[in-house]
């Protein structure tokens, strides 16, 4: 779990854009980030195996 400080510091726009960092919106994580859902691959496993989003299962083969 990322500090409140450096998340709300992620948040801001910062001076140059590749100073940029993309952070999970649920833990503040910033590596494992998948763009398409905004989260960390913690947070997306966590989700997907509950259900809680759309489209997304658990595969076997």
């Amino acid at each position: 779990m990322a500090k409140t400080s450096v998340i709300a510091r992620s948040l801001k726009k910062p001076k140059f854009a590749t100073k940029a960092v993309n952070r999970c919106f649920r833990c503040g994580r910033k590596h494992g980030y998948m763009r398409d859902f905004d989260l960390c691959r913690i947070c997306f496993r966590e989700l997907a195996n509950e259900g809680k989003i759309p489209g997304i299962k658990k595969s076997s083969w």
